[in-house]
């Protein structure tokens, strides 16, 4: 039924979506950057993580609209920090995290973001980390100094498919994330993102209200492991979040 009204709305909505939500996300996006600078040197980059980014992401994600429900979340110990590994659908999914995920999240990203005004300083000031790609080795560093201060109740996130999947299914997962969080002994946390790819496919520019759904999952231990032990790490995850696609 959804799909049947979609293929005959999807056209018309895309009107709201130019004349009203992409000028008030734009808007919006501006404001919030501007106030988590703001707030960052006021109180700290991690307060101003956990308090306005899910404020900048819920509120995109009501402009859309989209409802949203979550799982798991009682899964977190605040005293500790994370490795959060997810599935990769849509942009939408980088909403869906940071607005109810339930913990500030430390993103790696490509340098070039730090060019984008107000975004780019307003995410270096929330500790994001900016990394030069084509220099892996200074990138490993900086993101192994990050980690080393990353704090307790933080989520060090990282869509370990690399890129977002066409048809929702899950691809190879890279080796990244799992040595991180084996030489920094820090617990993985997979997260199952679902609906996000109904709304903004990959390679699309055409948006569409839905549902979205976040499932946080048992988080998994690295105590005592090795680096060889990465494969059998990462196919625990991708049977967890594959779990949460099922269902």
């Amino acid at each position: 039924m959804r799909e049947r009204f979609k293929k005959i709305l999807i056209w018309p909505w895309q009107i709201y979506v130019l004349l009203v939500f992409l000028p008030l996300v734009t808007i919006w996006t501006v404001v919030m950057a501007t106030l988590v600078i703001i707030y960052a040197k006021l109180s700290s980059p991690q307060k101003s993580a956990k308090v306005l980014a899910p404020i900048w992401a819920k509120g995109c994600v009501f402009l859309t609209p989209v409802w949203v429900s979550v799982e798991g979340r009682e899964q977190l110990d605040p005293s500790k920090a994370y490795v959060v590994v997810s599935n990769h659908q849509s942009q939408y999914d980088i909403l869906l995290l940071y607005g109810w995920i339930g913990l500030p999240l430390k993103w790696i990203m490509k340098k070039e973001v730090r060019k984008i005004p107000a975004i780019g300083v307003a995410n270096e000031k929330i500790g994001n980390i900016f990394i030069d790609r084509s220099q892996p080795e200074l990138a490993q560093k900086t993101i192994n100094s990050a980690v080393s201060d990353l704090g307790a109740g933080v989520g060090l996130m990282f869509f370990p498919e690399g890129t977002r999947s066409d048809d929702g299914q899950l691809l190879e997962f890279k080796k990244g994330a799992f040595r991180i969080a084996i030489e920094q002994q820090l617990e993985i946390l997979p997260v199952t993102v679902a609906g996000t790819r109904d709304i903004l496919p990959n390679h699309s520019l055409l948006m569409f209200p839905g549902r979205m759904k976040l499932r946080l999952h048992q988080p998994l231990a690295v105590d005592n492991l090795m680096l060889a032990d990465i494969p059998a790490l990462i196919e625990k995850s991708r049977l967890a979040i594959a779990s949460g696609l099922e269902k």
